[in-house]
């Protein structure tokens, strides 16, 4: 699914750690990391309840301009905790241990009504899952042919880690975030 992620408006900047890498290991490449981001197919979403309970759940969405695109249906729990709580953490990556990368993405996440943008947004989730995942841009939200109806949400991350494997290394990236 190469080009739906890479659009690089914001700057990360990396910094290894050397105290969870392997001697000599170096800072993971941006590319390979949103790469990574864009090519994944399923990504795990952590929210917290009202109460403080943490709330772990698999999801498909996406990776584009360093931002994470996703939508849920307005009486999930996921969405219940993100309008009382806006930060998330989205992780993905391999279920192996010698090889691959695997992602965690911290942020706010926000809720998108611009028309415009969920059309695009609606577009590239044809494209990367298929016409099963063909949505309708109805009064700033998305619709489904089934009659579903979904927020759309847009996370934007405030630090990325990247955990390498193989030559074991973690690379915290953080984000200078343009003013638009």
């Amino acid at each position: 699914m190469k080009g739906l992620g890479h659009g690089h408006r914001d700057t990360p900047h990396p910094q290894l750690d050397e105290r969870f890498s392997a001697p000599g290991a170096t800072e993971a490449d941006w590319d390979r990391i949103d790469t990574a981001l864009t090519d994944a197919e399923v990504y795990w979403i952590s929210t917290v309840r009202p109460p403080g309970q943490p709330h772990v759940t698999p999801l498909i969405g996406i990776w584009r301009e360093n931002e994470y695109w996703f939508c849920t249906g307005a009486d999930e729990q996921k969405a219940k905790n993100l309008a009382a709580n806006a930060r998330a953490t989205v992780t993905t990556g391999t279920n192996v241990l010698d090889r691959g990368v695997d992602v965690v993405i911290e942020g706010k996440v926000q809720v998108e009504t611009n028309a415009p943008l969920l059309q695009t947004i609606a577009a590239q989730y044809i494209e990367k899952y298929g016409s099963g995942w063909t949505f309708d841009v109805v009064d700033g939200h998305f619709e489904h042919a089934d009659g579903g109806r979904a927020v759309v949400y847009r996370l934007t991350p405030t630090t990325v880690f990247a955990f390498t494997k193989g030559a074991f290394s973690q690379t915290r990236f953080t984000f200078e975030r343009a003013h638009h």
